[in-house]
């Protein structure tokens, strides 16, 4: 007579955790994230999207529109509209590339770098409440794993492009009969 091991629930600890737990585990934290940091940079215009935008605009080489729009995954006239209001704001400017003319550079503002400052100090304390609950060794090393594990997996280099990509709507499954998403479900 076999018997069976009945599921356990994400509250249940055992040593042999339920299959999908780990996926469960991040599908959460990650919509956690998400919320706090729309709430850290939702008085930015374009909140995440333009927090990523702008924090491209201040530490990395200075973009132009296109570059801009194929790393973050985002129409080129949407990119138009979002510079627009960052250059009426004072957040940014168009600059003439001196080795290209036609080709404009987007380059911040002292203001622009002043706002992202205080939008980084916000998304950092919104993420260590986050992880408030663990202690702070187990903070620091679960960063250093999650970052690790990151970086081992083929992917975009663009670190704003991946997270502005995630802050995005999640897929949706389409069941058809036996088949999610194109792939065999049951036994």
């Amino acid at each position: 007579m076999t018997t069976e091991t009945p599921p356990t629930s994400p509250d249940t600890e055992t040593t042999d955790p339920f299959v999908g737990e780990f996926g469960w585990a991040l599908t959460v934290l990650l919509r956690e994230w998400t919320a706090r940091i729309e709430a850290a940079v939702g008085d930015l215009p374009y909140g995440p999207r333009g927090y990523s935008v702008l924090s491209m605009v201040v530490h990395e080489e200075p973009p132009n529109q296109a570059t801009l729009a194929a790393r973050l995954g985002v129409d080129r006239s949407a990119i138009t509209h979002l510079i627009d209001e960052y250059v009426a704001t004072g957040l940014v400017e168009r600059h003439q590339d001196p080795a290209d003319r036609r080709i404009r550079r987007i380059v911040p503002t002292e203001r622009g770098r002043t706002v992202l400052a205080a939008l980084d100090a916000r998304t950092r304390t919104a993420e260590q409440d986050l992880l408030s609950t663990l202690p702070e060794p187990d903070r620091h090393h679960l960063r250093h794993l999650l970052t690790q594990l990151a970086k081992s997996l083929p992917h975009d280099p663009d670190r704003c492009g991946t997270a502005a990509r995630s802050l995005q709507s999640p897929p949706t499954l389409r069941s058809t009969g036996d088949q999610v998403s194109g792939r065999i479900s049951g036994p």
